[in-house]
């Protein structure tokens, strides 16, 4: 298999705001991130991290630029393109959106559905990655039972059973106790290790303290700075 690469190229996005305009978050943003990297991406809040998360996954789209994966222009996908180009992207959000009303493994299972596994592989994949989030004893609960920390790990569980060659995490740590961050830091450390190109945007000084990171971008006056 080839190495993944994420490219964006002059990327620019806007936001509207109560009073009718719209603010530039961010412009000419470039770079290229290679499978086997882990990034983080930090910035104020509101500076476009989860925007520009939102943009790679193929979610949003950018007022001016492209997003190339493996040199392949995706921003601009539509319809069943765009379908299976998000199929190699795992994201998760920093409000995890549950089925509060099913299990913790049907919840950690919906990425497969559309890719029509046979129901063993499903729960292999599926009980693997609970397992390794320390969230196999509760695989027959509600989601809704979940606490907040517990509900992250699910959403980060659910962004990774799909194996996807391009992780976008947003703040994965926000609801975490030091053993849960850890937990969590460990198991992107090993998505990239296993050839994913992994980008985390996180305000959190743990992540950023204890040399987690191949590379370290900042969201700094709308533009984006490389620290070393």
């Amino acid at each position: 298999m080839t190495v993944p690469l994420l490219e964006c190229r002059g990327v620019s996005a806007e936001v509207a705001r109560a009073s009718g305009t719209r603010e530039t978050l961010f412009q000419n943003v470039s770079f290229v991130l290679g499978g086997g990297e882990l990034t983080l991406l930090g910035g104020p809040t509101g500076s476009g991290k989860t925007t520009l998360l939102g943009i790679l996954g193929g979610i949003l789209r950018p007022r001016q630029g492209e997003v190339l994966a493996d040199g392949v222009g995706v921003s601009r996908f539509v319809g069943e393109h765009r379908d299976l180009w998000r199929r190699e992207v795992g994201l998760a959000l920093q409000s995890p959106e549950m089925l509060n009303w099913a299990t913790v493994f049907e919840n950690a299972a919906v990425p497969l559905v559309p890719r029509r596994m046979g129901t063993f592989a499903i729960r292999d994949r599926v009980e693997e990655e609970l397992a390794r989030l320390e969230l196999g004893e509760h695989a027959a609960e509600r989601a809704a039972r979940l606490s907040g920390g517990e509900r992250q790990r699910l959403e980060l569980a659910r962004a990774l059973v799909g194996k996807p060659r391009f992780l976008l995490v947003d703040e994965p740590t926000a609801h975490q106790d030091d053993r849960g961050a850890a937990l969590i830091t460990k198991r992107l450390r090993e998505a990239a290790h296993e050839g994913s190109v992994v980008l985390i945007a996180t305000h959190d000084p743990r992540l950023w303290t204890e040399g987690l990171a191949d590379r370290r971008f900042e969201i700094q006056s709308r533009q984006l700075v490389e620290r070393k």
